[in-house]
């Protein structure tokens, strides 16, 4: 294919890489889109701060913008920093001569606390560009600006975009990461309703470029045809994998990892055959010993997962036979819920851990585990009941390795419980590669072999 959908970037440069037109551009190739770029200021910045701004003249700007709408088939644009009421005003006249949708990211500062817009040029961005625009992106201190109302909570930050939505901007996301909460929410506000998306907090500070990355995402699907509320969605779905995965670039806060879910969809087949390899490994070996009356499964992670459809496993599971294991099923992404979900709970606290397994428990397994590994014993008869609306964090998987980790900084090499009602008890193995899983199962086999 060499038709490509075409989106225009109209912002800073961040010389650190990570915001701005930078940004941006990786933002748009990653979601199969062409950026271009008209450069509204050129910023001496790296991830601890801005050291120096200079302005590009309104002439080049026009000139810039002008040079790629009239050769390119625009499919939509958005803006970033726009740092005086001058370059407002020349960026809104230009682009009110095309009808492509825009999206409008308030930037009015960095995230390192650097100021970004020229007070006196807020009002010229409420009243030029605000009505142009198809979404408008501001964080908190952002909408508190252009709302002018303290914004604290969810229900400030409803209240926050129906107001700006008066200036005239079709649509309003107003994104809660400056919020101290457990949970990162954001607020889209269309057509006179609100849609509220939630994210897991993650404990990083490489959240460097997130802004300018959302709102690129989104004129990228809009670019593409999709329409508002499908390319917000997939704007949030990758800005998420963008921050777990973030980069640690730089003495400050890094770079939040734009190519990741690339990274991540290149690397599925990889996990597959990973799973296939350790899977014809346990079989040759014929570990029965090791195989619970639920089946054995084995499950490796894309590097970059968030969900259990990107961890491949053994569908149906590893299951004891007459002529000894064998699998009851193909390997595919998605084929586990039980072991794919501890393994993402596991990787929310270590991500560098790849695969994982569940094996059967009694007395000699657990003194085998508790030999040769750094293994850990929780009581599951005190876990909650499943709630389905937990599925994504993890569910009971999530508060099984959340209570295995009290007291410890790492994740334990296995996790092993005793069963509870309905429950049967069980070993799960963790590693940092599918050749690492394989030796641990390999030599617990050996040792259940030795005990019994």
């Amino acid at each position: 294919m060499t038709d490509r959908d075409v989106a225009l970037t109209v912002a800073g440069s961040d010389s650190g890489g990570g915001a701005g037109v930078q940004a941006d551009l990786k933002t748009m190739e990653a979601l199969g889109v062409f950026g271009t770029s008209a450069v509204t200021s050129v910023t001496a910045q790296h991830t601890r701060g801005v050291e120096a701004v200079e302005d590009v003249s309104t002439d080049v700007i026009e000139a810039q913008i002008s040079a790629v709408a009239e050769d390119f088939d625009v499919g939509a644009a958005k803006t970033g920093m726009l740092s005086s009421a001058a370059i407002i005003e020349t960026v809104a006249d230009c682009l009110a001569g095309y009808d492509f949708p825009l999206v409008v990211d308030p930037v009015m500062v960095a995230q390192s606390g650097d100021r970004l817009l020229a007070p006196e040029a807020e009002a010229t961005l409420r009243t030029e560009l605000l009505p142009r625009a198809t979404l408008v992106t501001p964080n908190l201190p952002e909408a508190a600006v252009l709302a002018g109302v303290d914004v604290g909570g969810e229900r400030e930050m409803r209240a926050a975009a129906e107001t700006i939505a008066d200036d005239g901007p079709d649509a309003v996301l107003v994104t809660g990461g400056h919020l101290a909460e457990d949970q990162l929410v954001d607020v889209l506000y269309s057509g006179g309703e609100t849609r509220t998306f939630r994210k897991r907090r993650v404990d990083t500070a490489n959240t460097h470029g997130s802004g300018c990355t959302l709102s690129s995402a989104v004129a990228a699907g809009l670019a593409g045809g999709e329409d508002l509320h499908a390319a917000v969605g997939r704007a949030e779905a990758l800005v998420d994998r963008a921050v777990r995965y973030g980069l640690d670039v730089g003495g400050g806060a890094g770079s939040v990892h734009h190519l990741a879910g690339v990274r991540n969809d290149a690397a599925r087949h990889d996990a597959v055959e990973s799973v296939r390899g350790v899977v014809r490994a346990l079989c040759d070996r014929d570990v029965s010993a090791l195989v619970p009356e639920v089946g054995l499964n084995v499950a490796v992670a894309t590097p970059y997962a968030v969900s259990t459809e990107e961890v491949a496993a053994v569908e149906g599971r590893l299951h004891r036979t007459v002529d000894g294991v064998a699998a009851t099923g193909d390997v595919r992404p998605g084929a586990s819920s039980h072991v794919a979900r501890l393994l993402l709970a596991a990787r929310d606290r270590d991500p560098t851990l790849g695969a994982a397994a569940n094996v059967r428990l009694d007395d000699t397994v657990a003194a085998a585990v508790e030999e040769r590994f750094d293994a850990v014993e929780v009581d599951r008869t005190t876990e909650p009941d499943a709630d389905p609306t937990e599925a994504r964090a993890g569910g009971t998987m999530a508060w099984t390795v959340e209570r295995a980790m009290r007291g410890r900084e790492s994740v334990p090499d296995a996790i092993y419980d005793r069963g509870a009602v309905g429950k049967e008890a069980m070993c799960r193995l963790f590693a940092g590669s599918p050749a690492e899983l394989r030796e641990r199962l390999s030599e617990l086999d050996d040792a259940v072999g030795d005990g019994e």
